[in-house]
């Protein structure tokens, strides 16, 4: 669950929040919870919301005190798993800065680390950035008995609020790299049938590595003032994923489709004139 401090929220309208709600729900989110603080000396009677018969006084003071609202302040609320409530809840907060001309004019960079190694999903485990990616100060035991708390040894830099760059720490143990392939549900045999020349080559030892790749484009965008990247891509791909300058995506000529030994009942691409 987590909690969004709105700054003026109270003078939003019912329509408004309703809204918002449908908003949230292209990420999955099934509501939009909501309080609005019109006198937070009054505690629960100084505060209005849908849900209010579910509060007590403490509830209430905990909540202003935790995200530090105060009159004229709006609360909302998300609950669900855990990323559709960060998808949600964060996609609403960019979008309540937008409506409320809340954004500061200024430069924020800073780096996010300590992402969680794994996430969950179905039973399942799932590498959050991506399998080869190093995990902080636990050892391969400790990995394959608590997996859902070990952090994963990457980064990315954040300008404001875009990712500009990422990267990672890769693993350079052949031991740890197999645990998180068995982890992941890769077993042994799968291991060395897809990565068995890797997990071979860890063995003669490996140093250290780590990388960063920077977005141009996104820095870029960020330089010229504009919130939308196709601005500055020299091509930009259309919203049906066309390409204006090429042409793509377009049917392919038999003899590519030949040579690659694919075959489709689709139509393709009659040859030129010229070509027959």
């Amino acid at each position: 669950m987590a909690a969004l401090k709105v700054p003026g929220g109270a003078a939003l309208s019912r329509k408004q929040i309703d809204e918002y709600g449908k908003f949230v729900g292209i990420y999955g989110a099934k509501g939009l919870a909501w309080l609005k603080v019109n006198e937070a000396a009054n505690g629960l009677e100084g505060v209005q919301s849908p849900i209010a018969k579910f509060l007590t006084e403490d509830i209430v003071a905990e909540l202003l005190a935790r995200t530090g609202a105060t009159d004229g302040d709006a609360i909302f609320f998300g609950a669900d798993s855990g990323k559709v409530v960060s998808d949600a809840m964060g996609a609403l907060r960019l979008k309540l800065g937008k409506d409320l001309d809340l954004f500061e004019d200024s430069w924020k960079p800073l780096w996010i680390v300590d992402f969680p190694m794994f996430e969950e999903e179905d039973n399942r485990l799932y590498a959050m950035h991506h399998p080869f990616t190093a995990a902080k100060e636990v050892t391969a035991e400790q990995l394959a008995e608590a997996p859902l708390t070990a952090l994963a040894n990457a980064y990315d830099m954040v300008i404001n609020g875009y990712e500009v760059g990422g990267g990672s720490v890769r693993i350079h143990n052949g031991e740890m790299q197999a645990t998180v392939f068995r982890l992941l549900g890769i077993e042994a045999q799968e291991q060395q049938e897809k990565f068995g020349f890797l997990l071979e080559a860890l063995k003669y030892g490996a140093p250290p590595h780590a990388g960063l790749a920077f977005g141009l484009d996104r820095l870029v965008m960020l330089l010229s003032g504009t919130d939308n990247i196709r601005d500055v891509i020299a091509f930009p791909k259309t919203t049906t994923a066309s390409c204006l300058l090429t042409d793509a995506p377009s049917l392919a000529n038999p003899e590519s489709l030949a040579e690659l030994a694919i075959r489709t009942d689709l139509p393709t691409a009659k040859p030129a004139a010229s070509e027959k």
